[in-house]
C-alpha cells in the first residue's frame, strides 16, 4: 500500500469521537548529549557564552556563509560573539545579530541549575538521522549533511531574585537544537521533549515590583545587513512562537509529523531570504482547552471583504437619529456575546464510535472535544449554524475532517509574528480527497503563497496558513500586505469629489472636482485641498472636516500600542459617514472609497457627497474645537461615533455655535488566516488641531488636521511631556521617522528609500544605483521612497510582483488563418504558411505574390526595357531573394550580400582574384569604411526599400577606399575625389569628354562656384557624417556653374534654372514627360503657386544654399502639391491636401507599401503633437509658407517624435524624450558626431526644465500659441536676452531666469544691452524687492538650497514657489502668502492655481492691532505679512491663545523690538524698506518712522531707557540709529561690515552687540550706544550668526549660529564662552527670557523653547498658515532687568 492510500486509510479508522495523536517525544529521543558524546559544556552562569566553536566548513544562515557559532546560557546559537543580554534577551525578533532560538529566554545556570552542552561532529548516526529528518520533512530536498551542530539545554532554570522567589526556580527546562549543514544547504531541527518546558517564559531583571513575565522567544533572525551601502537595517527573520500560548504547544505539536520535534530549511548558498518550515503533516496530541473552537471552514478565500451594514429599524428613530434613512443598520456582534447564529459545541457531526478501526501512532488516542468559540464572525455567503442546522440530512454523506488541520485551537489575540512561509502543521497529502458535504476541498482548491503571491505587495513577503494565505510588509515598509508604503515617509492622496450638496435651499452638483491632501505622517499633520469648489458650496462646506479626516486617521502619530489605519486597512476600502447638524437638523452622507495606489505610490480616494449642509454666510471663518473620537475594530470593519462643536464668526450674524453628530463604519479587507496583527478593540483618536478655511479668489476648500490615535483613555500628554516623537515637536525632517529613546531624547533616522542624518533627507533612485528589485524584462522606474518594476512590452508579471514573463501573444491566435503564431521572448512572429506570401497578419496565395525586394531592385534598373550602361544589376534566386554573391557585370567586381542585399564589408574581390567563401563570409567581415557606409546608406534608404533610383552610389575599392575616379551612372558625369570622398574641384567631365586623370599630383584648385559650394554641403551634412541620402544634389558644368536643366536623381523631375541655380516657374516637368527646353529665352513666368514658394523658401536657406536634408516640396507642373509627398533623405511618403498639409494616417516608411492618395478621404486618426508641432512650424510664416530656416520637428510613420531631432538650417542635432522635449547635454554642433539617443537623460537644469514644461504645455494644448518658451545655451543656462516668440517682447534676466526690472521692450523696439544695468522703467515689485533683499542678504551667492522668491514677468508672485533647486515647494496666494496645506517635498510640484489679477487700486484694509487679552508675557514673531502674538504661560507656549497681532498686506516683517515704557512694537519692512511701530493697545494704527534711504533694514533694536532704536542695513553695510520717533537719525558705522545681521541693545550697560555674517571672517561685535569703543568680542569657531540675545540673569550674550548649528554663551569682555546645544536646525532670531530661549526656526517654520538648564527642547509652536518666521522678541507688562 503506498503512502497516499495508508494515510487515507489510518485517518478514515480514526474519524470518532476519538482523536488518534502521537504523543510527545521521551528524552531518550534527543541526539545523544553529554561528556560521554565528547561534549563541551559552557560554564555556569547568568549571561554565559561559549568560546568561538570553528567549524569545519562554513554552514550558510539564509544566504550567508559562517565558519564560527558560538552558544549562550539564553537558549540562543549565534553565528557571532553576543552583546551583553540586557541588549537583546528580553526583546522580540528581529535581533540585531545572527540567531538560532529554540528558547530565547533569560536562563541562569548559577549555582549547579543545569547544564549546556555542545560540540560538533561528524559521528555518522548523528548524520544519518538528521539525513532521515529532513527527508522525511523535505521529502523532495537532495540533502546528505557532512557536518553536524548539537547544543543541548538540560534542566536549565529562568533566572530569578533570590528576594522575590516564587518557587519558580523549581522548574527547569530541557530543549535541543540541532544544526545540520553541507556545502550548499542547512536545516535546523528544535527538540522538545515531553514535559521538557515547565516554564515559559522570564520576568525581566528591571521589572522592579511590577509582575510581568515575557514569553519566550524561538525562531530565527539573520541580524542586521547592510542597506544602501552606508547604513543597516533589520535582515530576514522567521518567528515559531513568541507568546505563552505557543510556547506550551512547543512539546504538543510540531511540523514534522511527530510532536516535540520542529524542522526548518534555514540556509542555502544562492539567494535564500525566508526560513521554510517542513510541510509533513502531524495531528495534536492534547484535547483543545476550554475557550476555543475547530475551525473546519478551510476554503474560505484569503481575503473577506464584508459589507457590514445595518439591521433594519423601525420607523421610530433611534436617539432621534437616522443614520441611512431606510439603509439596514450595522451592528457587529460585540466581543463575549452570543451570536444568534454562533456555533455551540458539539455542532459538528462525528461518526458512529465504531465506524472504523482507530489509528494508532505510538501509544494513544485522545478524545476530540469542540468548545464554543469566543467571538465569531461569519464569512460572506457561509454562515455560522447551530446544531440543528447541521444535522445530518436524509441522503447526505457524513463531513469529514479536512485534509489539512493546522490551528485546531485558534490562536490568541495578538499571537507570535511569522516571517514568510509561516508554520504549517498538518498531514500533507495530494492523494487524499475529503469530502464535506458542502465544498469540495483538496490541496489545488487552497489559495497558497505559490499561487497568489502576486497579490501581495512587491514590498511584503507572502506566509501560507492552514486555511489560506496572507500578506505581510517588510521591515520598513507599513500596510496591510497588499499595500504597503516606506515607513515614515510623507503620503499623497488624490481623487475626486461628486454629489449634489443643497445649501439652504439651493442644490448644487459638484462634478469630478480634484480632492488632494498631503500628509507628513512624521507628526500626523494631514492637508487636504478640494479645488473648483463654487462659492455657496464653498463657505458651507468648512464645517464638513471629516472628509479630510479620513486621512487623519489612515496616517495618525501612533502613540504607544498603537495602529494608524492604514496598517490596517490598506488602500482599499470602504467608507460611509453620515453627519447630522444641530441646530437645523440638516443630514450629509460621505461615501469615501479607497481604490489602492496608483502608479506613483500615492493613494487613490473618490469622495461623494449628498445631502444638506447649514448656510453660511460668506466671509465668515469656522473655528472647529480639538476632539477625541473612539474607534471600535472588528474583522473587516471599524466603527465610532462622535458629537463635533464649532463655532461660525461672520459679520452680519456675530458668534454662532454648531454641533454635528458623526456616524461611521470603514470597511475593508481583513486577511482573516492569520492572527498575527490583531488590532485592539478599541483605539482613540485625538485631533488636536483642526483649521478650515474656504480661499474665494480660488476657490479652494482646505482642512489642515494634527492627528494623534492612542489607546483608550491613555493619557497622551504625560506620553507627550516624555518625548517629543509623540508629541510631534521633533525637528526630523518630514521624509524621516522619529525614533524616540529615554526620556525626551529621541533619533531622526530617515525613512525607508531616503538617504541622510534624519534631519535632511534625500530620496534614493534605487534604479540609477543598481538597489532595485527588479528581475528580467522590467523596468525600473523610480518612486518617493521607493521603486516600481515595469515588465517590457511583450512580457507580464510573474509569479511574484519583481519578475517579468514571457506572454504567450499566440494564445489569442493574432494571426492570419493561413499563417502559423511563433511565440518568442517577449515578442512573437506570424508566418505565412507553405504556399502563401504576406506578413503574417494577411496572407495571400502564392500564385499572387509580388516581387520582392531583390526582383524590384533589379527591375527598376531595367525599366523600360533597357539597363542603364555600367550600372549594377543584381542578381535574384528562384525565391527572389538576393544570391548570397554578387557580380557587377562591367566592372568584374564580386562581393558577398546579407539578405537586404547590403554588402558584407570585406568580402569584396576584384577581377582576376580568387573569390570569398560567402558562407563563411561573418568570419571574414571587417568594420565598414567610411565610403562603404556612404554607399550602403545610398542603397537602402529609397521611400520603396530599394535602392534610390539614379542617385549617385560611391565606388569604394576591395579595402572600402574610394575609388580616386567617381562616375554616376545615371548622367555620366566623371569627377576626382579625395580620401573622402570630397570631388576635386576642376575635375568633373560630362559624358562623351575626356576624362581627368586622377592619378596626377594635386594641383591649385580653382576657388569653388556656388553650384559646387551648394553641391558639396548636401554631399557632406548628413548627421552621420555622410551624404543626405535622397537630397536634391544640384549639377554643375565644369566651370561650376549651374546646369541650365536640373534632375533630381531620385524622383526623376527636371526643372531650368537660372545662373543662381534657381528654378524658373512652370519649367518642371514630371518623370516620363517631355522636358522643357532650358535654352529658350527667358520667357515671362506666371505667378508662383503656394507649392512653389514653398519650395523656393526651403530651397534659400541663410547662405544661400539649400538646408542639407530638409524636406523640399514636390510640386506638378502647374506649380500645386503633389498628392504625394517624400522626403528625399528619409524615405518616408505622405498624401498632403491642396495646401500641402499631411493627412493624418497616410505616412509610410521606408520599404513599406504606399498609401494610394487618389483614394477618398478616410476617417484619419487623430493627429499626434508631434505632427501638430510640425504642421504649425510649416504654416506659420508670413506668407503661409514654412518659415525658412524654422525648426521643423521630425515624426516617424505613428506620428511619434523621433528620437534624434536635427534643425535643418544650423546643422545643431539634439536628443528628445517621448514629448518632444530636448534632453540636456545632448546637443551637438554641425559636424559633429550625434549623440547615443538610447542613453538615460543627463540631469536638467533650470532653464531646461522650464522650456521643457512650456514645450509640454504646448503640446498637450495645441495649437494655442503664446507660451513663452525660455532660450537656454549650450550648458542649460538662461541666455542673459529673453524673448517672446509669439508678443516680440524681449527682457533682460538673471541667472536664475528672473526678469531684470526695466529691461522689457516691444517688438521692433531697440532690445536693451543685457550687459548693462536695467533701468528703473517701473517701481520694483514687491516680489522683485524681496528677491534683491535676499539675494543680498545670502551674500549675491544663495546656495542650491535656499529660499529666493519666484516672480513673474510683471513682478507679481509666481503661484508655486520653491526652496531654490530642489522640489520642496508650496502654493502662494497674490500677496506671496502661502495657501496652507499645499507643501510638498518630492519629485511632483503641487498644482497650483494662478493668482487672481489684482484690481487696479488694491483695497487696503486698515491694519489695526489685535493684542491677546490677559497676557503678562508675550512672544511676538514676525511671519511675512504679519505679527503673531504667541503668550507664554509660565515658560510654556500657549498656543491655544496664539492669534494675530497685525496684518501687515504688502510687507515683509523681519526685525522686531518692544518698547515695554510705551508698550509699542517696532520693526523693519524689507519689502516696503522702512520702519515703522504701533501701540499693542487694541484697534492702534502702524505709524512710519522712516521710509527714506533704507535698502534692506533687517536687525532692529530699542534702547528704552535712552528712548533710541538701532538697526542694520545689510545691503548698505550700516549701523544706525535714530530717537523713537524716527527723528535725529545718524550713522554710527559704515566700514568694516560686511553683512550685518541681528543687533540688540542693554540699556543697563548702555551697550551694543550686532552679528556680521562675513562668511569669510564673521564675528560679533560690541561699541557702545553712541558708537564709541568699538571692539570684537568673538569671531573664533562661528560661521552664520543669524541670531542674538542677552541673558540678564548671567550678564552674557548669547548667540544661534545657522552655520555651526550651535547655541553660545559668552561674557561680553570675551571670556566664560558655554555651548548650550549643539544641534539646531536653521535659526533665525533668539530672545531670552526666565532661563530658556526662544528662538524661530526656518525648518521647523515655527517656535522653539529650548531650556537653558537642561539644554533641550522643552516646546513648540508651529502656526496653522505655515512659512517663514522673522524676527521675535517679548512684550511683557512690565520692563524686564536689563532693558530700562
Amino acid at each position: 500500500m503506498d503512502r497516499g492510500a495508508m494515510l487515507t486509510a489510518a485517518l478514515l479508522c480514526c474519524w470518532s469521537l476519538s482523536l488518534c495523536v502521537v504523543t510527545a517525544i521521551r528524552r531518550t529521543d534527543l541526539f545523544p548529549y553529554g561528556a560521554l558524546t565528547g561534549d563541551l559544556i559552557l560554564p555556569e552562569g547568568d549571561d554565559e557564552t561559549s568560546r568561538a566553536l570553528t567549524l569545519p566548513r562554513p554552514f550558510y544562515f539564509f544566504d550567508s556563509p559562517f565558519s564560527q557559532l558560538y552558544v549562550a546560557t539564553n537558549g540562543i546559537i549565534s553565528a557571532q560573539d553576543l552583546p551583553m543580554e540586557k541588549q537583546y534577551v528580553d526583546d522580540g525578533l528581529p535581533t540585531d545579530f545572527p540567531v538560532v532560538a529554540p528558547f530565547l529566554a533569560d536562563i541562569d545556570t548559577s549555582g549547579g541549575r543545569g547544564s549546556i552542552y555542545y560540540r560538533v561532529t561528524e559521528t555518522p548516526s548523528v548524520l544519518n538521522r538528521l539525513a532521515k529528518e529532513v527527508h522525511r520533512g523535505f521529502p523532495d530536498a537532495q540533502f546528505t549533511p557532512t557536518h553536524a551542530v548539537v547544543a543541548t539545554w538540560e534542566n536549565v532554570a529562568a533566572y530569578e531574585e533570590q528576594a522575590r522567589a516564587t518557587g519558580a526556580l523549581n522548574k527547569v527546562n530541557t530543549f535541543q537544537a540541532v544544526i545540520g549543514y553541507d556545502e550548499t544547504d542547512s536545516f535546523v531541527l528544535f527538540l522538545y521533549p515531553e514535559d521538557g518546558l515547565r516554564f515559559f517564559g522570564t520576568r525581566p531583571k528591571e521589572s522592579y515590583n511590577v509582575e510581568i513575565e515575557l514569553p519566550a522567544r524561538v525562531g530565527f533572525s539573520r541580524g542586521e545587513v547592510p542597506y544602501f551601502i552606508i547604513s543597516k537595517t533589520d535582515g530576514p527573520f522567521y518567528s515559531v512562537a513568541q507568546d505563552e500560548y505557543n510556547v506550551k504547544k512547543l512539546s504538543q505539536v510540531g511540523n514534522t509529523g511527530v510532536p516535540g520535534v520542529w524542522l526548518f530549511h534555514t540556509g542555502k548558498r544562492y539567494s535564500f531570504q525566508d526560513i521554510i518550515p517542513a510541510s509533513t503533516g502531524g495531528l495534536l496530541a492534547t484535547p483543545p482547552t476550554a475557550g476555543y473552537g475547530l475551525y473546519l471552514d478551510t476554503t474560505t478565500p484569503e481575503y473577506e471583504f464584508t459589507d457590514y451594514t445595518f439591521e433594519p429599524e423601525t420607523e421610530e428613530e433611534v436617539d432621534g437619529y437616522t443614520l441611512t434613512g431606510k439603509d439596514p443598520r450595522f451592528q457587529p456582534n460585540p466581543a463575549g456575546r452570543d451570536h444568534p447564529e454562533s456555533r455551540q459545541p458539539g455542532s459538528l457531526d462525528s461518526p458512529s464510535q465504531d465506524s472504523d478501526p482507530e489509528l494508532t501512532y505510538n501509544r494513544k488516542d485522545v478524545p476530540l472535544t469542540l468548545e464554543p468559540v469566543e467571538r465569531q464572525y461569519a464569512p460572506p455567503g457561509f454562515p455560522l449554524t447551530g446544531p440543528e442546522e447541521r444535522a445530518q440530512r436524509p441522503g447526505e454523506q457524513q463531513p469529514q475532517l479536512p485534509l489539512e488541520v493546522v490551528d485546531v485551537y485558534p490562536p490568541l489575540r495578538g499571537e507570535a509574528p511569522l516571517s514568510p512561509g509561516g508554520h504549517v502543521v498538518s498531514v500533507d497529502e495530494d492523494d487524499v480527497d475529503f469530502d464535506t458535504g458542502v465544498i469540495q476541498y483538496t490541496t489545488e482548491n487552497k489559495e497558497t503563497c505559490a499561487r497568489f503571491q502576486q497579490q501581495c505587495s512587491q514590498n511584503a513577503f507572502c506566509s501560507d496558513y492552514p486555511t489560506g494565505f496572507c500578506c505581510h510588509c517588510r521591515p520598513g515598509f507599513y500596510g496591510n500586505g497588499r499595500q504597503c508604503l516606506p515607513d515614515g515617509a510623507p503620503q499623497r492622496v488624490s481623487g475626486k469629489v461628486s454629489g449634489t450638496l443643497t445649501v439652504g435651499s439651493t442644490p448644487v452638483e459638484l462634478n469630478n472636482i480634484d480632492l488632494h491632501a498631503y500628509i507628513v505622517v512624521g507628526d500626523g499633520r494631514a492637508y487636504t485641498a478640494i479645488s473648483e469648489v463654487p462659492e455657496p458650496v464653498g463657505w458651507a462646506m468648512m464645517p464638513v472636516s471629516p472628509i479630510g479626516e479620513l486621512f487623519g486617521w489612515l496616517f495618525a502619530l501612533e502613540l504607544p500600542n498603537s495602529q494608524a489605519g492604514f496598517k490596517i486597512t490598506g488602500a482599499e476600502f470602504s467608507r460611509h459617514a453620515e453627519v447630522l447638524f444641530n441646530p437645523g437638523n440638516q443630514r450629509l452622507s460621505i461615501m469615501q472609497t479607497g481604490r489602492g495606489l496608483d502608479e506613483h505610490n500615492h493613494l487613490s480616494v473618490d469622495t461623494v457627497i449628498k445631502g444638506n449642509v447649514p448656510y453660511i454666510p460668506p466671509g465668515a471663518e469656522v473655528t472647529m474645537e480639538p476632539f477625541k473620537e473612539t474607534y471600535q475594530y472588528y474583522p473587516s470593519v471599524a466603527t465610532s461615533s462622535s458629537i463635533r462643536e464649532f463655532s461660525v464668526v461672520s459679520a452680519e450674524r456675530g458668534t454662532e455655535s454648531y454641533t454635528f453628530h458623526l456616524k461611521q463604519n470603514i470597511t475593508y479587507r481583513d486577511c482573516r488566516h492569520h492572527n498575527r496583527d490583531a488590532t485592539p478593540e478599541t483605539l482613540q483618536i485625538n485631533m488636536e488641531r483642526v483649521f478650515v478655511m474656504y480661499v474665494k479668489e480660488e476657490r479652494i476648500l482646505r482642512y489642515a488636521i494634527t492627528n494623534k490615535i492612542s489607546p483608550v483613555g491613555a493619557d497622551s500628554s504625560g506620553v507627550e511631556l516624555l518625548n517629543p516623537c509623540y508629541a510631534g515637536t521633533h525637528d526630523c525632517d518630514t521624509t524621516a521617522q522619529c525614533i524616540p529613546l529615554e526620556g525626551q531624547d529621541f533619533r531622526c533616522q530617515c525613512a525607508t528609500g531616503y538617504r541622510g542624518d534624519g534631519q535632511n533627507c534625500n530620496d534614493i533612485d534605487e534604479c540609477a544605483e543598481g538597489l532595485s528589485s527588479c528581475g528580467d524584462y522590467s523596468q525600473c522606474l523610480n518612486l518617493p521612497g521607493t521603486h516600481r518594476c515595469q515588465c517590457q512590452s511583450g512580457f507580464e508579471s510573474g509569479h511574484s510582483s519583481h519578475t517579468c514573463v514571457d506572454i504567450d501573444e499566440c494564445s489569442s491566435s493574432p494571426c492570419h488563418i493561413s499563417a502559423r503564431c511563433v511565440n518568442e521572448l517577449g515578442s512573437f512572429q506570424c508566418q505565412c504558411l507553405r504556399g502563401f506570401y504576406g506578413d503574417g497578419f494577411h496572407c495571400s496565395p502564392l500564385a499572387e505574390r509580388p516581387g520582392s525586394q531583390c526582383e524590384r531592385h533589379r527591375d527598376s534598373l531595367q525599366s523600360g526595357g533597357q539597363t542603364s550602361s555600367g550600372a549594377y544589376i543584381p542578381q535574384c534566386d528562384s525565391d527572389g531573394q538576393y544570391r548570397p554573391r554578387q557580380c557587377h557585370g562591367s566592372t568584374g567586381h564580386c562581393w558577398c550580400v546579407d539578405s537586404r542585399g547590403q554588402e558584407r564589408a570585406g568580402t569584396r574581390s576584384p577581377p582576376g582574384t580568387p573569390r570569398v567563401d560567402c558562407s563563411r563570409a561573418d568570419e571574414l567581415e571587417r568594420a565598414r569604411t567610411h565610403c562603404e557606409h556612404h554607399r550602403d546608406s545610398v542603397q537602402t534608404t529609397g521611400p520603396d526599400g530599394l535602392p534610390l533610383v539614379g542617385a549617385y552610389v560611391p565606388q569604394c575599392d576591395e579595402n572600402g577606399q574610394y575609388v580616386p575616379q567617381q562616375c554616376h551612372s545615371s548622367t555620366g558625369h566623371c569627377w576626382c575625389v579625395d580620401s573622402r570622398g570630397q570631388e576635386r574641384a576642376g575635375t568633373r567631365s560630362p559624358p562623351g569628354t575626356p576624362r581627368v586623370d586622377c592619378s596626377r599630383a594635386d594641383e591649385p584648385e580653382r576657388a569653388r562656384t556656388h553650384c559646387e559650394h551648394h553641391r558639396d554641403s548636401v554631399q557632406t551634412t548628413g548627421p552621420d557624417g555622410l551624404p543626405l541620402v535622397g537630397a536634391y544634389v544640384p549639377q554643375c558644368d565644369e566651370n561650376g556653374q549651374y546646369v541650365p536643366q536640373q534632375c533630381h536623381g531620385s524622383t526623376g523631375h527636371c526643372w531650368c534654372v537660372d545662373s543662381r541655380g534657381q528654378e524658373r516657374a512652370g519649367t518642371r516637368s514630371p518623370p516620363g514627360t517631355p522636358r522643357v527646353d532650358c535654352s529658350r529665352a527667358d520667357e515671362p513666368e506666371r505667378p508662383k503657386t503656394h507649392c512653389e514658394h514653398h519650395r523656393h523658401s526651403v530651397q534659400t536657406s541663410s547662405d544661400g544654399n539649400p538646408p542639407p536634408g530638409a524636406y523640399v516640396p514636390e510640386c506638378d507642373e502647374n506649380g500645386q502639391y503633389l498628392p504625394q509627398q517624400c522626403h528625399g533623405s528619409t524615405g518616408h511618403c505622405w498624401c498632403v491636401d491642396n495646401r500641402g498639409e499631411e493627412r493624418a494616417g497616410t505616412r509610410s516608411p521606408p520599404g513599406a507599401p504606399r498609401v494610394d492618395c487618389s483614394r477618398a478621404d478616410q476617417p484619419q486618426r487623430p493627429k499626434t503633437p508631434c505632427e501638430h508641432q510640425k504642421e504649425r512650424a510649416q504654416a506659420t510664416g508670413s506668407q503661409g509658407y514654412p518659415v525658412a530656416g524654422a525648426y521643423v520637428p521630425q515624426c516617424d510613420a505613428d506620428g511619434l517624435y523621433i528620437p534624434l531631432q536635427c534643425h535643418t538650417s544650423t546643422g545643431y542635432c539634439w536628443c528628445v524624450n517621448k514629448d518632444g522635449q530636448e534632453r540636456a547635454g545632448t546637443r551637438t554642433p554641425p559636424g559633429s558626431q550625434p549623440k547615443d539617443c538610447v542613453k538615460p537623460d543627463a540631469p536638467k537644469t533650470r532653464c531646461e526644465e522650464q522650456r521643457d514644461r512650456a514645450q509640454a504645455n504646448i503640446q498637450e494644448q495645441y495649437p494655442s500659441a503664446g507660451v513663452f518658451v525660455p532660450r537656454c545655451d549650450a550648458e542649460g543656462q538662461y541666455l542673459p536676452r529673453q524673448c517672446h516668440g509669439s508678443t516680440g517682447h524681449c527682457w533682460c534676466v538673471d541667472s536664475s531666469g528672473q526678469e531684470r526690472a526695466g529691461t522689457r521692450t516691444p517688438p521692433g523696439a531697440t532690445p536693451v544691452d543685457c550687459k548693462k544695468p536695467a533701468s528703473n522703467n517701473r517701481q520694483e515689485s514687491v516680489c522683485e524687492r524681496w528677491r534683491a533683499s535676499l539675494i543680498e542678504h545670502y551674500g549675491g551667492k544663495p546656495d542650491p538650497n535656499q529660499y529666493l522668491p519666484q516672480c513673474e514677468p510683471d513682478g507679481e508672485f509666481s503661484p508655486v514657489q520653491c526652496y531654490g533647486e530642489s522640489s520642496y515647494c508650496w502654493c502662494v496666494d497674490q500677496d506671496g502668502r502661502e495657501v496652507p496645506g499645499t507643501r510638498s517635498n518630492d519629485a511632483v510640484k503641487p498644482a497650483c492655481l494662478p493668482s487672481v489679477a489684482p484690481p487696479v487700486v488694491r483695497p487696503v484694509t486698515r491694519p489695526d492691532v489685535t493684542p491677546p487679552a490677559n497676557t503678562d508675557v508675550t512672544l511676538l514673531y514676525a511671519q511675512g505679512q504679519k505679527i503673531g502674538a504667541l503668550p507664554l504661560n509660565g515658560t510654556r507656549l500657549d498656543a491655544a491663545r496664539s492669534k494675530t497681532l497685525l496684518t501687515l498686506h504688502g510687507s515683509i516683517v523681519v526685525g522686531m523690538a518692544y518698547d515695554c515704557k510705551e508698550n509699542k512694537v517696532y520693526w523693519t519692512d524689507l519689502s516696503a524698506r522702512t520702519i515703522n511701530r504701533a501701540s499693542m493697545a487694541s484697534g492702534a494704527e502702524a505709524e512710519m518712522l522712516i521710509n527714506t534711504d533704507l535698502v534692506s533694514p533687517e536687525g532692529l533694536a530699542v534702547d528704552a531707557k535712552r528712548r533710541l532704536m538701532f538697526w542694520v542695513d545689510s545691503n548698505m553695510d550700516v549701523i544706525e540709529s535714530a530717537d523713537l520717533d524716527g527723528s535725529r537719525r545718524r550713522t554710527l558705522f559704515d566700514s568694516d561690515l560686511v553683512n550685518p545681521r541681528a543687533i540688540i541693545a542693554v540699556s543697563s550697560t548702555g551697550s551694543l552687540y550686532w552679528t556680521d555674517w562675513n562668511r569669510e571672517a564673521p564675528k560679533i561685535e560690541t561699541s557702545t550706544v553712541d558708537g564709541q569703543g568699538r571692539r570684537v568680542v568673538v569671531s573664533d569657531g562661528i560661521g552664520l550668526p543669524n541670531a542674538l540675545t542677552y541673558d540678564s540673569s548671567s550678564g552674557q550674550i548669547c548667540w544661534a549660529d545657522a552655520g555651526t548649528k550651535r547655541l553660545e554663551c559668552i561674557s561680553p569682555n570675551g571670556s566664560g564662552r558655554r555651548l548650550i546645544h549643539s544641534d539646531l536646525n536653521y535659526p533665525f532670531s533668539m530672545v531670552y527670557y526666565s532661563n530658556h530661549f526662544y528662538y524661530s526656526d526656518w525648518r521647523r517654520d515655527g517656535v522653539i523653547a529650548l531650556s537653558k538648564d537642561s539644554s533641550k527642547f522643552t516646546d513648540e509652536y508651529l502656526p496653522d498658515q505655515r512659512s517663514h518666521l522673522y524676527g521675535i522678541t517679548i512684550a511683557t507688562t512690565h520692563c524686564l532687568p536689563g532693558s530700562h
